[in-house]
């Protein structure tokens, strides 16, 4: 027997009814209900897709930019090593930085001599 040809089958035609017109605004409603939902899903679809796509993009420039801060602090730690070398290498050869009899200071706050010029060695 072929679908929908049963003559007992009502789920494909509808007798005429005093409720019919009700049966029929209930149908559209439904249809209208569904039809304001799939759009609201729809675009709800499209909200989380934007939302992955920027957090995407930006844990892509944070990595960017983390990536050229690690290079940016193994520069300076290699120019800071380089200047401890120098300043080290320039220490014994210093005579600015050599004791004399005149500069060392009895310090009460310290408890002890102090040289005043090697407390500003930077200043060569």
């Amino acid at each position: 027997m072929a679908q929908g040809s049963d003559s007992n089958d009502t789920s494909y035609t509808r007798s005429p009814s005093p409720g019919n017109k009700q049966d029929s605004s209930d149908d559209v409603k439904k249809v209208m209900r569904r039809e304001k939902n799939r759009i609201a899903a729809q675009k709800s679809r499209l909200r989380q897709t934007q939302k992955a796509d920027s957090l995407h993009l930006e844990s892509e420039s944070l990595e960017k930019e983390n990536a050229a801060l690690r290079k940016e602090v193994k520069q300076l730690d290699e120019e800071a090593k380089y200047l401890s070398s120098v300043l080290s290498s320039h220490e014994p050869l210093c005579s600015a930085l050599l004791p004399q009899s005149s500069d060392i200071l009895y310090s009460p706050h310290q408890g002890a001599f102090h040289q005043p010029h090697v407390a500003s060695r930077y200043q060569h």
